[in-house]
């Protein structure tokens, strides 16, 4: 079975993005090999907070950055038809989840949204945390999980140090309660 990971950047203070959406402030860390983190997933999912942004800055939207992955976007107010390239899911998320999780091929990137990541997380779909904590601190912004919330109990699984940028890529398994 797929596994949905929730692979972020967040600031040492818990955000993972500034209070406009910026993230401007992540370092790219040359030892970091984006292409192989990139081929350990098949799908993408992301909000619509995550989604628009993205879509509408001049680099590539994320049907086009992710040219080898299918892109679902979970939203209740954006129309298919206005987003031919993604897939946008509504309230049926829990059916779309799991026929994704059934079907075979390499896990699926739960990519930005920390309301996405509080809804997915309480509906027990959350399966790993991966946050690479770049060394920075915001004082506010998008928090990696926004209240209200409930505890969620996490395993470390896997760390590593980034010595050029003093980024700490932290790997966590979700312990199911």
């Amino acid at each position: 079975m797929k596994r949905i990971r929730y692979a972020v950047a967040a600031s040492l203070d818990g955000f993972i993005a500034g209070p406009d959406g910026e993230y401007d402030w992540i370092i790219m860390d040359p030892d970091i090999d984006f292409q192989e983190i990139y081929d350990q997933f098949d799908t993408i999912i992301m909000g619509r907070g995550s989604y628009q942004p993205a879509a509408s800055a001049e680099s590539p939207p994320p049907e086009g950055m992710f040219p080898d992955m299918q892109t679902f976007v979970f939203s209740r107010t954006l129309k298919q038809a206005d987003h031919p390239k993604v897939t946008i899911v509504g309230d049926d998320f829990a059916e779309t989840l799991t026929s994704l999780r059934e079907q075979p091929g390499k896990d699926i990137w739960l990519w930005g949204g920390g309301l996405l990541f509080r809804s997915l997380c309480a509906e027990g779909f959350v399966d790993t945390v991966e946050v690479a904590v770049i060394p920075v601190l915001l004082g506010e912004g998008i928090p990696l999980l926004p209240p209200p919330s409930h505890q969620v109990p996490l395993t470390l699984t896997n760390h590593r140090v980034y010595e050029k940028s003093g980024t700490v890529a932290l790997e966590y398994t979700v312990n199911r309660l």
